[in-house]
């Protein structure tokens, strides 16, 4: 075997939520090794990043609007790809976040607290969106965007998790339990399609300064991190927030033939985070 990521050179690739902070270090990073991409995510822009994509990278790239929570649209999507692109060999199910309306207000609720700042008071609707968002997004795009690796009999799935899936963070439990529901879905998944070739694992981010984590973690006026955001440095051993193109190195290894015998792992990158006992 030629232990080099060429194999990936000219494959295509659909990435959701290839657009926000995190997935944007994906996309560049798989059109930096050749990979010609689909990136679908809800901004009304998106063809037009796809083509500056595909014009700095010499690769082909389509941007498609649509919602990984809408099975219609990404049906409709999956035959624009056809038509563009061909064939699709991968899968990155990318698109995810978090809410301020499913974010309880205090860490640790007392008998003092009113219950409306607690788990107690939390927002349904917003827990239904980020649980939605992450996990049946996940779900949904895998039942669509997989069928060409069906019929080719060998393709690669490769889900975004995070720490919230190993250690649940205080605050967020919608996202939280989202994410622990993609652990499980990767390893169910990968399971069940073991036989036809295709392979299904995970990356699991540490922390991350994001659109939707940087109200928990930082003040909106001055920019200096929270309490929240100074305990999360103190329990990562590398005492830093990781850069979103630290995930792109795991992405290429799990999309590659070199780890061809590696399905259903949820691999972490987070400066050591889930090694540290704190102590």
């Amino acid at each position: 075997m030629k232990y080099s990521f060429d194999d990936l050179k000219g494959k295509n690739c659909v990435i959701t939520g290839g657009f926000g902070v995190i997935g944007m270090a994906l996309t560049r990073g798989l059109a930096e090794a050749g990979v010609n991409l689909a990136v679908i995510s809800r901004g009304k822009d998106n063809p037009e990043k796809g083509e500056a994509i595909a014009k700095e990278f010499g690769i082909k790239c389509i941007g498609i609007s649509a919602s990984t929570l809408d099975k219609e649209a990404l049906i409709a999507a999956r035959e624009e790809i056809h038509a563009k692109l061909g064939k699709i060999d991968f899968l990155i199910n990318c698109a995810g976040g978090n809410s301020p309306k499913a974010t309880c207000k205090v860490e640790q609720m007392s008998q003092d607290d009113d219950l409306a700042d607690t788990f107690y008071g939390l927002d349904m609707e917003g827990f239904d969106f980020v649980f939605d968002l992450n996990f049946k997004g996940t779900l949904l795009a895998t039942m669509v965007f997989t069928q060409d690796m069906l019929e080719a009999g060998k393709g690669n799935v490769l889900n975004v998790s995070s720490m919230n899936s190993f250690r649940p963070l205080t605050k967020i439990p919608a996202y939280s339990a989202a994410k622990g529901a993609i652990n499980n879905f990767t390893q169910w998944y990968a399971v069940h399609v073991a036989q036809t070739g295709i392979r299904c694992n995970a990356i699991a981010p540490g922390f991350f300064l994001t659109n939707q984590n940087r109200f928990l973690l930082t003040d909106e006026q001055t920019g200096e991190l929270k309490p929240r955001g100074r305990k999360i440095i103190a329990n990562t051993p590398t005492h830093k927030f990781g850069e979103p193109e630290d995930l792109v190195g795991t992405m290429l290894y799990l999309l590659s033939d070199i780890s061809s015998f590696v399905t259903g792992i949820v691999i972490p990158v987070d400066g050591g985070y889930s090694a540290f006992g704190g102590v």
